[in-house]
């Protein structure tokens, strides 16, 4: 296989017509470009230049390697800039995975700031509601970055991110939005708008609710987290879910419980954040949760004590 030195020794005697001319544009010896050379020549087995008193003569064969000599030097180039780019994360791209509801309250803000002011940055995002399947992506290196609630896995690097507060959703009329916070063990027979298996939360909650002694009654399930408390709302129950996944002008009402609920956020990365994930992620932490103007009042007027998230702008 040619040596890339070998095929820019080639693209320089074409441009300047002479070996001496090509040794001085790559900064090189005269015997070194033409060692280069003739290298080349003895792996193509042809001549690509002839020696002239005037300088050298690119051949047929020498004026057919050229083109795609250019090419190969081009790319070489290409990589290396792309390369400089990514590791001063001013280009490149940068592949996410998050959490289903995750995506507007956590990412969605931050990924618009950058598209504005990092339009060199390529971002892909995948979406998930199963925490083993965005950690298989990180794992198989599918993506750089997924944005989770913070995994037991010992063997991926995590950043912490933001603090989540678990919430009840439930209809305006329902009797346990008449106090001021509720308790895990008042859902105990109580309807509730659960989650489908194939979302993550189902299996937590289901161990949430062992762990306490309290059995619900589930009268339906979804797979889109966003969808069980609107659900509620509706007068199916009440939802317990991620405050992420209660929307600005949410027509239900919203409970803190006591103690409060939270779980943390984090981003998972397979090792140590590269310069352009790590640059990602700090704006993440620094932008934060932010919830509905609406639900931070209702979840302020609850528990006053505690200093309420962030509303959304």
């Amino acid at each position: 296989m040619a040596s890339l030195r070998a095929l820019e020794c080639l693209v320089a005697v074409a441009d300047s017509g002479s070996i001496t001319q090509a040794a001085l544009l790559l900064h090189s010896s005269q015997p070194a470009v033409s060692h280069q050379l003739a290298s080349l020549e003895r792996e193509t087995r042809t001549v690509l230049l002839h020696r002239e008193s005037r300088g050298v003569r690119l051949t047929p064969a020498g004026r057919a390697a050229v083109a795609d000599a250019r090419r190969a030097v081009e790319a070489a180039a290409s990589a290396v800039r792309s390369a400089r780019a990514a590791g001063e994360a001013a280009g490149g791209v940068l592949r996410l995975a998050c959490a289903q509801s995750l995506t507007v309250p956590l990412l969605a803000a931050v990924i618009r700031r950058w598209h504005r002011r990092h339009p060199e940055v390529a971002i892909t995002l995948r979406e998930s509601t199963a925490m083993d399947e965005a950690l298989g992506l990180v794992d198989s290196d599918e993506v750089d970055v997924a944005v989770l609630t913070a995994p037991s896995a010992d063997h991926f690097t995590m950043t912490a991110i933001a603090e989540e507060e678990i919430v009840l959703a439930a209809p305006t009329d329902h009797p346990l939005t008449e106090q001021p916070t509720v308790r895990l063990e008042d859902l105990e027979g109580v309807p509730l708008v659960h989650f489908a298996p194939d979302n993550g939360l189902s299996a937590w909650l289901d161990q949430s609710f062992a762990h306490a002694g309290v059995h619900p009654e589930t009268v339906m399930r979804t797979s889109v987290t966003a969808a069980a408390p609107q659900l509620a709302a509706a007068g199916l129950g009440v939802a317990v879910c991620p405050v992420s996944a209660v929307s600005p002008g949410f027509p239900g009402a919203v409970r803190s419980f006591s103690p409060r609920w939270v779980r943390q956020l984090a981003a998972v990365t397979s090792a140590e954040p590269d310069p352009l994930a790590a640059r990602f992620i700090g704006d993440l932490r620094n932008h934060g949760m932010r919830v509905p103007r609406g639900v931070q009042t209702q979840l302020a007027q609850d528990d006053p004590s505690t200093e309420p998230p962030r509303p959304s702008s």
